[in-house]
Formats: structure tokens, C-alpha cells, sequence
């Protein structure tokens, strides 16, 4: 994975923060239905959670390839 591979990747992993984050204080500063809240809590949750294993995983893989463990290149092979 290059490094603007990664920042991109890492862009919208912020994006995606930021836009549930957001999200949810007009959820519930709206008057909705519980039913409604909980469907978009639970939205929340996987979208947060899955863009902070991405940002994990990113930074693994960039930490591997500064190492040359992993060749940035899937067509090469280590070594």
C-alpha cells in the first residue's frame, strides 16, 4: 500500500467519524421515534467500529511496508 493509498483510506475513515458523529447529536436532538434512534445508533456503531479497524489496519500494513515486509507492490514478491 503506497502512502496516498493509505492517506486516502485514512480520509475517509476520518470522514466517516466525523459525519456519524455529527450524525448522532441530530438524532437525538430531533424529536424521533425510538425506533428511529436505535436503527441509527446501531448505523453508527458498525460505521465507527469498522472505520477504526480500517485505521488499524492501515497503519499496520503501512508500518509492515516501511519494514519491507510486505512489498507495496501486489504484484512482487518479498524477498
Amino acid at each position: 500500500m503506497t502512502r496516498t493509498q493509505a492517506n486516502l483510506l485514512r480520509a475517509l475513515a476520518l470522514w466517516t467519524l466525523w459525519v456519524w458523529g455529527t450524525r448522532i447529536w441530530n438524532v437525538f436532538d430531533a424529536d424521533n421515534s425510538v425506533g428511529f434512534v436505535v436503527v441509527h445508533v446501531a448505523l453508527a456503531l458498525v460505521s465507527v467500529v469498522l472505520a477504526m479497524v480500517g485505521l488499524v489496519v492501515i497503519s499496520r500494513v503501512r508500518r509492515a511496508v516501511l519494514r519491507q515486509d510486505v512489498s507495496p507492490d501486489p504484484q512482487r514478491v518479498p524477498g
